[in-house]
Order: C-alpha cells, then structure tokens, then sequence
C-alpha cells in the first residue's frame, strides 16, 4: 500500500486580495515541499471537480447557488472582510472537494492506504449556510457525509488539529450521530466557538480549547487523555484528518508553540489508531499554516509518517 496525493493546481487559481495570508504561495510552498525525492513514492493524482450532488451533502442548493454566483469575472467579492473569491476561486473550491471525496474512495477500495489532499481553499470554517474564515464549501464534512451516505459506513471521525477552532465542520455534522468531530484548537481565537461544553446534537462533539502558549508537551497530553480514548470508544471505520499546520510557534495567526515534531508524533499517533480501529485509513486534508517555511516543513513532516504508515 502507499499514501495516495491528490493535487489541486487550480488551487493557484483562487488569488486572494494583496497581503492576505490565505495566498497562492501557501499553495506553491506545500508543492514545492512535497517534489522532495524523499516522496518520490507517493501516488499522485489530479483533483477533479466535484457535483453539485456532491456540494449539496453538505450545503443547500440555495447556498452553493450564491456562491456559484458571486465569482466576479475580474478582481474580487468579498462575502466578508477574510473570505474572498476572484475568477478561479470555483474551479479551486469544487475540485478541493472532488479531491477530498477521490481519496475517500480510493482509500476504501484499497487503492491506497491513506491520503493527503493538497488544496486551498480551506474548508472547516464553511458552514451549512455561510462562507467564512477563507472557507467557501466544507471539504472535510463534505467527505464524511459522502463516506455515510453513499459508500456504507456506520462510523466516521474527524480530527482537526488546525489551531483555529472548525465550526463549520461542527456544524455541518452537529446533528449527525454516524460522525464524531474532534477539535483541538486555542481559545480565545477566531471564530470564537469551540468551547468543550459544545457537544454535538448527539454527544458527538468533542472540543479541546488549549490555552496560548500552549507547547507539544501538553499537546500530547491532551490528546493522549481526551482524544485517542474518544476515538476508540467510538471505534471510526474510517479518520478523516483536518490537517491546518497553524499552531506552529512560527505562525503569525496564532500564539500556540507547536513544532514540526509535534505534527509528525500527532500524524504517527493518528496512523497508530486507525491501524488498530479501521485498517489504517486514513484521509487528511489540508487547512490553515500562514508561516510559510512552517507550512512547507510541517506537511513534509505530517506526509512522511502517512507514507510511513502505510508502508
């Protein structure tokens, strides 16, 4: 088995106003890092674009209809004063789905053993019926309800380690007791929400707010005690992973102080349940990383042991 990498070129599409950390470069950074020979064994593969079928898991069709519709043919809207679209923002956000729904499948045929998904935009922060955040379509909930929905599964998980808090994904899958969210993040940060006593319509919430400042020392102790035990009590039959590399000491969006070898033990420990709870499936997606040589480290990192793991 191998890790399957699914590419998004038409992520460098989608060009955000100057100055907005949400930029192409992240994109580049992430490419160029993992062109390294040392992952030369990885399966590549292009995103497609996804359906609105394949939207509508996750958003009405009077919300992916808005969106659709606001992509300026020059320049930029602004549904907000963080979240943008310019002329290839579309085809950038519904191929970052298609990709995250391939790797689903590819996994859970066998094709590969786990997946990382390389686009932007970001998507834990889309709501059901609201973009924010840089996010415009939820990548991450859009490939559990597709897991749940049409490829037969009873139990989905997802982690997010992205420093921000994904309350879009919370609240995409708030009422969906098939799927349990977990949610490490700092507290106070944007968005504001991710306090632990949010628990999910069905006790299938599990936030972990860490203080600024916080380091990989108690990083690993919050997740060695309050995770991993969530995790195989719910016994997921496949992880999907929101993987946002912002809680590196380096970042400039955040004050956590988080180092690539926190990323890799986070990455191994993750590989480590799965192969124990679901066959080692794995599929991971990226989120936020604003510091770019951060960014560019930390996914290498978090690659190599997905390449490891699946051996």
């Amino acid at each position: 088995m191998t890790t399957l990498l699914i590419e998004n070129p038409h992520g460098l599409g989608h060009v955000t106003p100057p100055g907005h950390p949400e930029q192409v470069a992240r994109l580049e950074a992430v490419t160029a890092a993992l062109a390294m020979p040392s992952f030369g064994g990885l399966l590549r593969e292009g995103a497609e674009p996804a359906t609105r079928d394949d939207l509508v898991l996750a958003h009405p069709d009077t919300y992916v209809d808005a969106i659709e519709a606001a992509i300026p043919e020059r320049g930029w809207h602004a549904f907000d004063p963080d979240t943008h679209a310019s002329p290839g923002t579309w085809q950038a956000a519904v191929r970052g789905v298609g990709g995250c729904i391939a790797a689903v499948d590819a996994v859970l045929d066998g094709r590969a053993g786990n997946a990382f998904v390389a686009t932007r935009p970001p998507g834990h922060h889309a709501e059901k019926r609201r973009p924010m955040g840089f996010c415009l379509f939820g990548n991450v909930a859009i490939a559990a309800r597709h897991a749940l929905e049409r490829r037969g599964l009873s139990r989905v998980a997802v982690v997010d380690f992205d420093v921000h808090h994904g309350n879009g994904t919370q609240d995409i899958l708030w009422d969906e007791p098939r799927a349990l969210f977990v949610s490490s993040h700092q507290m106070p940060l944007y968005p504001g929400t991710g306090a632990a006593s949010e628990r999910g319509a069905s006790d299938n919430v599990l936030n972990v707010p860490l203080a600024p400042g916080t380091g990989g020392a108690e990083m690993r102790a919050a997740y060695t005690s309050r995770v991993f035990p969530a995790l195989r009590d719910f016994a997921p039959e496949l992880i999907l992973v929101s993987a946002g590399f912002d809680a590196h000491r380096a970042d400039p969006l955040a004050n956590l102080d988080w180092t690539e070898a926190d990323f890799a033990w986070l990455t191994r420990e993750i590989c480590g349940l799965a192969d124990e709870l679901c066959a080692g499936r794995v599929v991971s997606t990226l989120e936020g990383g604003y510091d770019l040589p951060a960014l560019a480290a930390s996914v290498a990192a978090h690659v190599t042991e997905l390449m490891e793991a699946a051996g």
